[in-house]
C-alpha cells in the first residue's frame, strides 16, 4: 500500500492511499491537470499503432505516423515504451524505463504544494514519529495527524497508540 500526505497552500493537509500502482496513478490523476496516460503510460509502437486501427504493415502507414513507425523501426515493433510527461518530454514515448511509481511521485513533486510519499505500511508507520522538515514545521502537526489518522483508518496502527 501506498501513502501521500499532503499539505497545500492555504488548504488543509489530507492524507490519502492507494493499493496498488494502478490505483495510485489513478489517484495522482483525480487531483491532476495532466490525464493518467500522460502521467505514466507504457505501450509498445505496434500498441500505439493499434489505437488507430493500423498495423506496422498496413499500406501507406509509414506517411500517415511517421513518428510510431519510426520508433518502430529503431526500438523494436513489440519494445515496450514508456511516457511519464512529468518526468521527459511531454507527449513522447522512449525506451529509458519508467515506473509508474517515478512517474507518480513526479507528479506529486510538480503540485504547487509540498507533500510526503511512502512506498509501504512501514514507511509511513516510521514516519509518523520521525523528525521531518514539513511536520516540524508551522503548521505542519496537521500533516504529522492527517497521516496517523489515515493510517488508523486503515488499520495500520492502532487508534490507541
Amino acid at each position: 500500500m501506498f501513502h501521500v500526505v499532503e499539505l497545500p497552500l492555504g488548504a488543509e493537509a489530507h492524507a490519502w492511499f492507494a493499493f496498488d500502482e494502478e490505483d495510485l496513478l489513478n489517484k495522482v490523476a483525480a487531483g491532476d491537470p495532466r490525464a493518467a496516460h500522460e502521467i505514466w503510460d507504457s505501450a509498445t509502437p505496434r500498441e500505439l499503432l493499434d489505437l488507430f486501427d493500423e498495423t506496422p504493415e498496413s499500406a501507406g502507414v509509414q506517411s500517415r505516423y511517421p513518428g510510431i513507425c519510426a520508433l518502430g523501426a529503431e526500438a523494436g515493433w513489440d519494445t515496450p515504451l514508456y511516457r511519464a510527461d512529468y518526468l521527459q518530454e511531454p507527449g513522447l514515448y522512449g525506451a529509458a524505463k519508467v515506473s509508474p511509481i517515478e512517474a507518480c511521485r513526479a507528479a506529486l513533486r510538480a503540485r504547487a504544494w509540498q507533500s510526503r510519499f511512502y512506498d509501504s505500511d512501514e514507511m509511513a508507520l516510521v514516519a509518523v514519529d520521525q523528525p521531518d522538515p514539513l511536520y516540524d514545521a508551522k503548521g505542519g502537526a496537521m500533516a504529522r495527524w492527517a497521516l496517523r489518522q489515515q493510517l488508523i483508518a486503515v488499520e495500520v496502527l492502532a487508534d490507541d497508540q
